[in-house]
Order: structure tokens, then sequence, then C-alpha cells
């Protein structure tokens, strides 16, 4: 049976070759820091403002490598219990009410309170058994056989506890479960973390990372990606569109629209059967990239003066903009 790590990435060139392969458009710095990752099983700690494709590098990587993607969401009182494992206490309930003839015959001949709590325990193992046991992502992870994509998703939401519990998985990929012991992965997890910058990681989780921040990308790249996600976009258009988001992320907004709502505004515009933007048009689907009413409002505000950047932008030959990634 393959595993995650029976595939190869020999060069950079083919980590960044493979991500294209499904769709997903990177810089030379982030195949760079993927390669370094899965070569040396390390993991990768992904930074970077929302939406612009940090959660979509792990899932490319999953089908890339041909392995589950097991995500773990966090949030601010996510604890171990959620993370790793839980019992089932209701059906260690039920077993004792189905088992309890067998209880009964098992206590003949103790007696005493102190003999019968000792046969109890000869047999409590059977109850914390992994038969009883509730898995989480983290423990899930450990436990695929091929290996698996792991993604500890926004990780800056859960608190510095919870970031203190996830050390020893990150530093030896095992956990201890104190009534079963000690579980060792049975293959290394590639394991990405995500982080929009809400609060900074601790210099210990960072340390057992390697760094990647994911910045907005620059003009050239932006069109490339439309172009894979959304084909029937004349190249007009493409260059239109991302000019004109290219220059209201440089206005002050409470949210910057993401890649992933430039490419929604891009197939709203193909649903209209648009060929260039116009003031009607952009005011009247602003809500599509932009989500809060103030933000609506400074763009709308500012609209003829973004539409002339944009349209003036968008008339710029390709060579004078620089790589970056989505």
């Amino acid at each position: 049976m393959k595993s995650l790590h029976d595939s190869h990435f020999d060069t950079v060139d083919v980590v960044s070759s493979r991500l294209a392969d499904v769709d997903y458009i990177c810089t030379r710095e982030l195949a760079t820091a993927v390669y370094l990752a899965f070569n040396l099983e390390k993991p990768i700690l992904v930074e970077g403002p929302a939406g612009v494709g940090k959660t979509e590098l792990a899932k490319s990587m999953a089908t890339i490598l041909d392995v589950p993607l097991i995500r773990l969401q966090c949030y601010e009182g996510l604890d171990e219990s959620k993370a790793l494992y839980e019992w089932k206490y209701g059906k260690q309930l039920l077993y004792t009410q189905l088992l309890k003839d067998k209880l009964a015959e098992m206590m003949q001949g103790a007696v005493g309170l102190a003999a019968s709590i000792e046969r109890l325990h000869s047999h409590d193992d059977l109850f914390f058994s992994e038969h009883f046991l509730e898995p989480r992502p983290l423990y899930q992870a450990l436990h695929q056989e091929r290996g698996c994509v792991l993604l500890i998703d926004e990780i800056d939401k859960s608190d510095p506890e919870f970031e203190a519990f996830l050390l020893e998985v990150l530093s030896d990929f095992q956990v201890s479960v104190p009534e079963i012991g000690t579980i060792v992965a049975k293959v290394k997890p590639l394991v990405f973390l995500t982080s929009n910058n809400t609060r900074e990681m601790s210099d210990a989780l960072k340390r057992r990372c390697l760094h990647l921040h994911i910045p907005f990308p620059e003009a050239r790249v932006e069109r490339t990606i439309l172009e894979r996600r959304v084909p029937g976009l004349s190249q007009t258009l493409n260059r239109e569109l991302v000019a004109f988001v290219q220059a209201v992320r440089a206005i002050d907004l409470k949210k910057q629209p993401s890649v992933s709502e430039t490419i929604d505004w891009a197939k709203t515009l193909l649903l209209l059967n648009a060929e260039h933007l116009s003031l009607d048009l952009v005011r009247d689907t602003l809500n599509v990239f932009l989500k809060f009413e103030q933000d609506i409002a400074s763009a709308t505000e500012q609209l003829p003066a973004l539409l002339a950047q944009a349209r003036k932008d968008a008339e710029l030959p390709l060579s004078s903009h620089h790589a970056s990634h989505a």
C-alpha cells in the first residue's frame, strides 16, 4: 500500500508543477517551503490574510499525494478532548447494562467491598480501550495507515494552552493517552498550520515549524488564477477586473477582497455577460467582493477614480508585473 512518503518531490520545480496541475498557482518561495516541509518532515506554519489560499494549499497537497485531508478547525476554548479523543460514556454505560448478568457472575466469590473493587479493577481496562474511544482529528491523523495531510486551521484562534498541547504532537508525532499509553504515528503526516495573525504564535511553536507568509497576489498571478478558475472570462475583462480589485485593496478597508472573492466576482460578471467594467456594473456588484457596508460605501465614493486607475493599469504589459501567489 503506497504511503505519503512513497511520493517524491526531487526539486522545488516539481512541487510547483504538481501544484499547477491541480490549479494552485504558487511562487518559488511557496514551492520551496512545501518542498522542505515534505522532505524534512517538518510542519509548516502558513500565515497571511484570509482568502489568499492557505487552506487551499493543504487541500491541494492532499490531492497530489492521494492521502486523506484531516482538518482540525481551531476556536477559542478548543481543548485536548475535542482535538484528540473522547470516551464514549454512553456506550460504556450501555454495555454495563447489557452485561449486568455477566458482571454479577464475575463478582461471585468476592467477599467485602475491597475484594469487589479489586475484582472490578482487573476488568476496567476493557471499558477504556480503543473500542470505547471517539477519535478526533489529531488521533485520526496518527492512525492513518498511508499517512495524511493534517490541517490545523486558524491556530491563532485557539488558546495558548492548546497551542502548548500541540507541541508534543508536532515534536514527536505522538500523544499520550493515560488509559491506553503512548500512540505513535503510523506514518508521519504532512502538517499545515494556518494563521490569520489575530494573535502572535509562541516561539516554541514557531521553532518546530517552517514559516511561510502568503500575501495577496500581484496582478499577473491573480490573472493566471482567473484563467484557471474562470476559463470563460475574456482576457480583456480579466485584466480590467484584476486591476480594479488591486486598486480597491490599496484603499482603507475593514476587509480587503480575497482571491476567492475575486473569483466570485469574475463568475458574476461572466454570468451577466459583461465585456467591460462600467460604473453601473461595478456599483451593482460591489457586494460580491466587499462584505462590509462601510467598505462598499468607501469604494462607491471613490468609484470613478478606482475605475480610471484600473483601466490605466489594465493597459500595462504583462512584463511590468512581478510574480506572487494566491
